[in-house]
């Protein structure tokens, strides 16, 4: 069991930043962050896992029993990911595509801190073992009183960003793409590319974080550090949330660009919730989640909660839609993830089939993009994410890569779908282009 303390942060509105400033030198950590913009269901402002107590790291071999027997052997927090290449272990897939950052399958760790802010209350839980109460009252101290100054400050070069996909090479896969669509192979398929860089020195992904929070701030974001490997997400999406024996998901199908005044942003918005193309989308996926939580709902409680919201963040306006669920009293607590991983808005439908195609025409291994970052509660209860608009870094190879990309479907029109990739990825190129 973990002792807790409470501190007040009324007077420290800076805490979150001197706190992520406190990171930089720790070789785990996971910092999980809802600017204030998480949607109906925020648990907390944010959620931060310090050092490792213990860790699971995937083996090659039967990796999802392995990770079963780890996670109930133990009754306290949990963080860690899915990478989108997990697929392979659940189903019959393979991945032989280029993978420039090299994230393990799948980690997950014992914290040995976990601290979250709820309002203006910072909650600080640890073992008696590693921390005094004492202790935790002066770590408290010297975090709220460090001098940020320009410490923040992304320093590293990168070199110029490189599409490894042509603007002609995603022309001719989208050809393809839709030949299947209309042969009847799949309904729906999300296409992704990715931009790469290299980089000197190594790179202060808390930095990199903050710089990108900054210009996109989103209700899933996070950091994820794994000693020489980072990810740095503004995720908007949430792939499973379970909170007693209550499930949501909140897949998002539809995207279109903020307007340069108020008035233009209202056009914008309307028309992307009147877009009979993105609402089929958006539905499509919504069917498809609910034949992936059906398999261990109770019956009849798979229900709709919302669909076709639209909700506004500082690059795009986004239409997402909620299903929610009541589970089976004996449920596994994992079988929910593994059953619908991959993300379905990341795959398309029929799932395999798609994830079948997506290897054929993509030309990166996604790797942690697409996959999922969260935590479990010693109560396993869980949330998690769907990395997307996210930075993944290789400090020792240099390596800096991130992806972008959209549903295709029949109604698709190539030049459009690649414009969007470009106005998904533009954050975290001006990020890179400092």
């Amino acid at each position: 069991m973990r002792r807790i303390n409470i501190f007040n942060l009324s007077g420290i509105n800076d805490f979150r930043d001197k706190l992520l400033f406190w990171l930089k030198q720790k070789d785990v950590y996971a910092f999980l962050n809802s600017n204030g913009l998480d949607i109906k269901y925020g648990s907390y402002d944010f959620l931060c896992a310090v050092g490792s107590k213990d860790e699971f790291i995937c083996s090659e071999n039967n990796i999802m029993a392995a990770f079963k027997k780890y996670f109930y052997s133990h009754t306290d927090w949990l963080f860690g990911f899915f990478t989108y290449d997990l697929k392979n272990e659940l189903e019959k897939l393979t991945s032989k595509n280029f993978d420039g950052v090299g994230m393990p399958l799948i980690h997950f760790f014992v914290p040995s801190l976990v601290l979250y802010q709820k309002e203006n209350l910072l909650y600080v839980a640890y073992h008696e073992e590693d921390y005094t109460p004492e202790e935790i009252v002066l770590l408290f101290g010297h975090i709220s009183n460090i001098n940020i100054g320009g410490g923040h400050q992304v320093n590293n070069v990168f070199a110029e960003i490189q599409s490894r996909v042509s603007k002609a090479r995603y022309l001719k896969k989208m050809d393809v793409i839709k030949k299947h669509i209309q042969q009847g192979d799949i309904y729906e398929m999300n296409y992704c590319i990715e931009f790469f860089s290299s980089f000197s020195g190594a790179v202060d992904i808390s930095a990199l974080y903050m710089s990108l929070n900054h210009i996109s701030p989103a209700p899933l974001s996070c950091i994820y550090k794994l000693r020489d490997k980072g990810l740095i997400c503004t995720s908007p999406e949430r792939f499973l949330k379970k909170t007693g024996q209550q499930m949501i998901s909140q897949p998002i199908k539809g995207t279109i660009k903020r307007g340069e005044s108020s008035a233009e942003d209202e056009v914008l918005k309307m028309m992307l919730a009147q877009s009979e193309k993105e609402k089929s989308e958006n539905v499509m996926i919504v069917d498809l989640v609910r034949n992936d939580l059906s398999h261990f709902a109770q019956a009849a409680s798979v229900r709709v909660e919302e669909l076709f919201g639209i909700y506004s963040y500082a690059q795009v306006h986004q239409m997402i839609s909620t299903i929610g669920c009541k589970l089976k009293e004996d449920c596994c607590i994992v079988e929910p993830l593994l059953k619908c991983f991959p993300p379905g808005s990341m795959t398309g439908a029929p799932k395999i089939r798609a994830m079948q195609i997506i290897e054929d025409v993509e030309d990166t291994k996604r790797g942690l993009y697409s996959g999922a970052v969260g935590y479990f509660t010693p109560e396993k209860d869980f949330d998690f994410n769907v990395v997307i608009r996210s930075i993944l870094v290789n400090n020792t190879t240099k390596y800096v890569s991130l992806m972008a990309g959209g549903a295709i479907t029949s109604q698709s029109v190539p030049e459009m779908e690649y414009e969007e990739c470009l106005l998904k990825a533009r954050a975290m190129m001006k990020i890179l282009n400092g």
